[in-house]
């Protein structure tokens, strides 16, 4: 039993494992953070769009009436 605690002491795979956890959870927090901070101008954006877009119309005024 002694062997095996002073062998498990030694172990140290499991701890990469851990720091890839703090390194992804840190790149999921930037991105949540990154998407938070645009969301305003994002929507302001598609609104202006959506009133240039449902604004226009559509006929055959381009063509002219001469024919």
């Amino acid at each position: 039993m002694k062997n095996f605690i002073k062998s498990f002491r030694r172990e140290d795979e499991g701890a990469v494992t851990v720091d890839w956890v703090v390194l992804t959870a840190a790149v999921v927090g930037l991105g949540v953070a990154g998407v938070v901070a645009v969301q305003g101008g994002v929507d302001g954006l598609a609104q202006n769009i959506s009133t240039g877009v449902s604004s226009q119309q559509v006929g055959n005024a381009a063509q002219g009436s001469g024919g």
